[in-house]
């Protein structure tokens, strides 16, 4: 077996000495001693939020304040971590809104477990979940970071729309009538 000895270039006497790295960290310790300070005072003032942030999931509802969320579950189905459990409900036979599909009953996602990767919001038909721009929660317990249906609503608020899935349809008759 052979052995392959490689020729080493003899060093300088500016390398053996150290003096152009000792030069070139002190550059550096100089350029953050002169520079600028970006220190935030952080509950107060908070850094600038990126285009395309993927915050908090959020429920939204309509600009009349009725749920868009329909229970088709697709965000459950669709969620790597499983941080998102809902209980489908039935709407009353008797409310106004009785024509549509279904509401939730509970709607939860633990905190803990979502990774912020956007998929219930990619998935959702009604567009009834979003990611919101929060990017700080603090809480003592476990449970805190369980957001329930209230939560996720109040978090969210009202978003405008171009479903209309709340309306009736018109019956052929009643169209007949507007011309």
């Amino acid at each position: 077996m052979a052995v392959i000895q490689v020729e080493r270039k003899p060093l300088t006497f500016a390398e053996r000495t150290y003096v152009p790295q000792i030069i070139a960290g002190l550059v550096t310790t100089w350029k953050h001693l002169v520079r600028r300070k970006d220190t935030l005072q952080y509950p107060e003032q908070r850094p600038a939020i990126p285009p395309g942030y993927r915050g908090v999931p959020t429920l939204v509802r309509d600009p009349n304040g009725r749920e868009k969320c329909v229970s088709c579950q697709l965000c459950e189905f669709v969620c790597p971590p499983k941080a998102i459990r809902i209980t489908p409900g039935e709407i009353p036979l008797d409310a106004p809104h009785a024509h549509v599909e279904r509401a939730p009953q509970a709607f939860d996602i633990d905190m803990l477990r979502c990774i912020y990767c956007g998929m219930c919001q990619e998935v959702c038909p009604e567009e009834a979940i979003f990611l919101q721009q929060q990017y700080s929660m603090s809480g003592y317990t476990r449970e805190e970071f369980v957001n329930n249906k209230a939560r996720l609503y109040e978090l969210g608020g009202t978003l405008p729309d171009q479903h209309f899935k709340w309306d009736k349809k018109k019956s052929a008759e009643e169209r007949g009538n507007e011309h």
